[in-house]
């Protein structure tokens, strides 16, 4: 079995485009697909694959492990985000192949079996972008959160942190203090709810001003406290934080990895399988992180090869906690693609089709061609002008 020819196929969907990959094969109607969604970095990912193509062009789609290490080693230059971006979206691909070509699920593979059904969370609105990031106000919150019980969610993730700095201010601090409280009162005691930091506190002091004040809320984690990079400043955080931290999203690769686990600097890990590497290198993070005792909550508002993909991952690693899925970003998000998996209230059912068992439809995915995306971080920006943190 050789692969033939590696295509992309962009699908706008508002605040991202959706990047699928296609890989050929030189067997009649077989073929796999993957996801290599970046927001603002489309043309960058998708020129990355173009460029990567050649590298596995005429070699067998189902030696996964080697095509992964020719795509790294032999582009020489390092890959960031982008190039690893390419790089997972490929890989699912390859997985999706090897799958049908076996007649197994992906999970399979990667295993087997470690449960029978896997946690899910979602966000506000249900996906709606607006609803994800522009949600400040105590009655809007608590409505949307209602909203995402309502539709079978038992955890959901708010996005409320303020654009600070440098500076939680004591206003802005009693602000986030009421959202918490007024968010818990709404939902409940047995709803978990996740806040994700963005990274906007800029300093440690600022992170764990905000930290202290989600107290009432209880969060099941705080998200990105502080910018990746600073292992360092996540230690303090960890050692002082109340609440549990994570973080990990924007890392790729097993090494990026390495030292906050070497340093015990996070709780709960957030690999985003569209960036890391794929789901080979996300199962090298996961037995990394079970050494440390982390577990592991992937990062995923992607598009639906996305969730396909991680839900897969779910079901064959054994310190996974709960994943994250965004199906309401838009109201067509399950019209792309084929056979989508079927969410039982706030969980996926373990998928029993070869390979990751869906299929794009390529004619409703041409409905919704390249745009720019939504620029929301324009808005990260202070009353006297300042750029910061998104």
């Amino acid at each position: 079995m050789k692969i033939t020819g590696i295509q992309s196929i962009v699908v706008n969907a508002q605040m991202r485009n959706w990047v699928f990959v296609k890989v050929l094969t030189d067997q009649d109607g077989l073929y796999g697909w993957g996801e290599a969604t970046l927001n603002w970095k489309t043309r960058a990912v998708t020129g990355a694959v173009e460029d990567l193509a050649p590298l596995l062009i005429g070699r067998d789609p189902r030696d996964i492990a080697q095509a992964c290490r020719i795509m790294q080693k032999h582009s020489y230059y390092r890959l960031g985000i982008i190039g690893m971006t390419a790089i997972s979206g490929i890989e699912h691909a390859l997985w999706d192949i090897a799958g049908k070509a076996l007649g197994v699920p992906v999970w399979r593979l990667l295993g087997g079996r470690v449960r029978d059904k896997v946690r899910l969370y979602t966000h506000l609105g249900l996906g709606d972008m607006s609803a994800v990031y522009e949600t400040f106000d105590a009655g809007r919150l608590t409505e949307r959160a209602q909203a995402v019980l309502e539709a079978g969610y038992d955890a959901l993730k708010v996005v409320f942190i303020p654009y600070a700095g440098a500076n939680a201010s004591p206003a802005a601090l009693r602000h986030v203090e009421r959202l918490g409280r007024a968010l818990r009162d709404a939902v409940g005691e047995d709803t978990e709810v996740m806040v994700d930091f963005h990274g906007r506190p800029a300093t440690v002091s600022a992170s764990l001003g905000f930290i202290r004040a989600l107290e009432p809320l209880a969060p099941m984690f705080c998200e990105e406290p502080i910018q990746p990079g600073d292992t360092e400043g996540l230690v303090q955080i960890v050692a002082a934080s109340p609440s549990p931290i994570a973080t990990g999203e924007r890392l790729v690769g097993v090494r990026e990895f390495a030292e906050l686990l070497q340093r015990r600097a996070t709780h709960i890990l957030q690999p985003d399988l569209n960036h890391c590497g794929g789901l080979l290198e996300a199962q090298k993070i996961a037995a990394f992180a079970e050494v440390a005792q982390v577990g592991i909550a992937p990062h995923n508002p992607n598009g639906p090869l996305a969730g396909i993909a991680a839900l897969h991952y779910a079901v064959a690693t054994p310190n996974f906690l709960i994943q994250e899925a965004m199906p309401g970003s838009v109201p067509w998000y399950h019209d792309v693609v084929r056979q989508p998996v079927q969410r039982d209230g706030g969980f996926w059912p373990v998928p029993e089709l070869p390979g990751f068992g869906v299929e794009v439809d390529e004619r409703e995915a041409a409905k919704h061609p390249f745009q720019q995306e939504v620029l929301h971080t324009q808005n990260a920006m202070l009353e006297d002008g300042t750029v910061v943190d998104w």
